[in-house]
This record gives C-alpha cells, structure tokens and sequence, in this order.
C-alpha cells in the first residue's frame, strides 16, 4: 500500500520484508547450510520448503499491512476510522444536496395556505427534492420561499441551475407553480480516506478555545465533505473571513457557504468576540503561452514525448488550480515539460506571481506550439 501523499516527507517504512523470492532464498539457503547438502528443484524436501514459504510469505505481508494500518499515513477504510476516533473525528457521511425553492400562487387567498414539509419537486427527471419544512404563504401574499434537499444522498442531486426544478410531484387542490431560485449544490459522496485523513491531522487544532486558524480550517473543513482548503485571514481585530475550496479548485456554490455559515453559528465552536464572514475565494486569472522543443536524437519518439508534455502541462494546470495561496510558478511548469522528454522549453506566460492565501490560480487560455526539433 502506498503512502499518502500528504506526508512526502516521510520515508517509506517496511515492518516485515515481502520479497517472495528472498523469502524463499534465505529458507532454502538456511537448510542447505544446517544440513550440508544442495537441494535440487524437484527434491521432495525443497518443494516442503517451499510450501513452508509460501506461509511465511502471506504471514509476511499481513504483519506489514497490520502495521501500516496503525499509521496515518497508510491507513485506509475502518482502520483510518479507528485512528479518527482517537480525536473524535468520525468520517463524514454523504449529504443530499440542498436548494431554495420559491412557490407561487395562481392568486393570493382569503386564508393562509401550508405546503406541508416534504412536498416533492423535480426537473422532470429521476431526480426529486423535498421541502424541509412547513411553508405557510399568509392570507393575502401569494408567494414563499423554502429550503429543499435531495431525497438520495450524493452528489447526484448537484447542478441544477437556478430555474430547472420547475415541476411539483404532489398534487394540490390549487393551482401552483414553482422554482428554485438557487443552484442546487451541497451534496456529498462518503467522505474519502484521503479528505479524513487530512482531518485527523488538523484535529489537534480544535482543542483550542481561541478560535486559531487551524481550528477554523479544521471546522470548515467538517461543514462539507467536499471542502479540500479552507483559508483564515484576520483583516481586523475580532473579525474572521473564511474562503473555502471545494475539490479541484472548484469554487464552492451559494448552498456549500451557507452550511458553513451555519456551522460557525454555533456558540461552541466560534469565540464570542469574533465576527466570522464566509466568502468566495478570488480566482486569479493567467493566460498559458509555451513553446516546446525536442531534441533531434529523440525524433523517433516525438509524437510520444509531444503526449507526455501536453498530459504534463495539464497535471501543471491541475495542480496549480488545487490550493488556495499556490504561486503561479512557471518553474514547476518548465520543470515538468523537460521531465516530459522535451529538450528546453521557452514560457512566455504566466510570469511568477505571488497569490494571498484566499486566491487560486485559474487558466483562462492555453497557447502550446511544438518549436520543432534542435541538435543536442
């Protein structure tokens, strides 16, 4: 099992060699020693030995992975779990997602009108929302506002733009329309070991009462299981604005910043002295321009080294669009190229640029031309 990227600073530890072949050298080898004499392929006492190894092999691989499970850095499903609870940090379960939802009226009414709490809307697909609570339009009025949630946890429920969920499932003794007024957004697949793991590690920071940037980034990060970044700044005394990221550099929806706003209104988690604001991380927009040029001695490789350099530009574009307050930094970018198999590169944009720790480097437009090939 592989470590986690989250801690490349670590060395890769082993707890028990796994080698079979080793395995079977040093058994073999000992016996030939012990006993004074070579063991042929088909002798009756290498292939018991054999058998034996194959049983220490297996035995092997289950210490190591024992071991490892114990370890933040390997551990995966039940076992990252178990080291959660050490921290009381559980993994988060999959969340519907959530919309507001605006019901009208053919006419206002003499008396109030209840559209009772899980009355059911849709796009006109598989997918259904239901209301979350009882909307009571007044006497007189002729429209109300509701919050609605998926019936199916997931993210299946995200991406309906605002106006799509237009059709009522139920049926009324009057005549009704309605829409969501919000995109529909919020919902979350099981979290995954990696977004737990992550967790775990921040946990330590929210034994603080002080309200720190780590136990805000810790919380935020609770609110929604697709939240990947999160970042605290302290423009003045008192005051906190929070800027989370959704997964790939996805800015997070209207629905996923109320959730965090609501988990920051709770009096156990936020300092009564602050004043915390949830907002929208600013893109910083860069135009890519790069010319590339392959040795003349790797001509018969071109079009396969052309590939990598372009799968290597977009892991670039990725990466630098995957956290907030990342640099925009053509070096990695010139770096990567040549790790690709071109020769040298000449990048024309972006320029080095410093980004605060609430912007996110964001590609507008790609220019990427092949110069051609050059001597040695």
């Amino acid at each position: 099992m592989a470590k986690s990227s989250l801690f490349p600073a670590l060395n890769e530890i082993i707890f028990a060699g796994k080698d079979p072949s080793a395995i079977e050298r040093e058994i073999i080898s000992n016996y030939e020693s012990l006993t004074n004499r070579t063991l042929s392929r088909s002798d009756p006492v290498r292939l018991f030995l054999e058998s034996i190894a194959l049983i220490i092999i297996q035995q092997r691989n289950i210490i190591d992975f024992t071991g490892k499970m114990n370890l933040l850095a390997y551990a995966s499903g039940d076992y990252l779990e178990h080291i959660g609870a050490l921290l009381n940090v559980t993994r988060l379960k999959a969340t519907p997602a959530v919309t507001t939802m605006s019901f009208t009226l053919s006419e206002p009414q003499a008396v109030n009108i209840i559209i009772p709490s899980g009355t059911r809307v849709t796009a006109g697909d598989k997918i259904v929302f239901e209301t979350n609570e009882d909307l009571i339009i007044e006497a007189g009025s002729s429209a109300g506002n509701v919050k609605a949630s998926c019936t199916v946890s997931g993210t299946c429920g995200n991406g309906y733009l605002a106006g799509q969920i237009r059709r009522i499932v139920d049926i009324f003794p009057y005549e009704m329309q309605c829409v969501n007024l919000t995109d529909s957004a919020g919902g979350t697949d099981i979290e995954s070991d990696e977004n737990l793991r992550e967790r775990i590690q921040l946990a330590p920071e929210s034994f603080t009462t002080a309200g720190s940037s780590g136990a805000y980034k810790y919380f935020t990060r609770t609110a929604n299981s697709d939240i990947s970044d999160a970042a605290i700044t302290n423009p003045s005394p008192g005051v906190v604005n929070i800027y989370p990221l959704m997964s790939g550099g996805v800015l997070p929806p209207a629905e996923v910043l109320n959730q965090v706003r609501e988990l920051f209104s709770a009096n156990d988690i936020t300092p009564d002295t602050d004043l915390v604001n949830v907002l929208t991380p600013e893109e910083v927009n860069y135009d890519l321009s790069v010319k590339y040029y392959i040795s003349r001695e790797d001509a018969a490789q071109a079009s396969y080294i052309a590939v990598q350099v372009q799968a290597s530009i977009e892991e670039w574009i990725k990466w630098q669009h995957g956290k907030l307050g990342r640099d925009i930094n053509p070096s990695e970018l010139n770096y990567k190229i040549i790790q690709a198999g071109a020769k040298r590169c000449d990048i024309t944009s972006p320029e080095f640029r410093v980004l605060t720790g609430y912007e996110i480097a964001k590609c507008v437009n790609q220019e990427i031309t092949f110069g051609g090939l050059e001597e040695s």
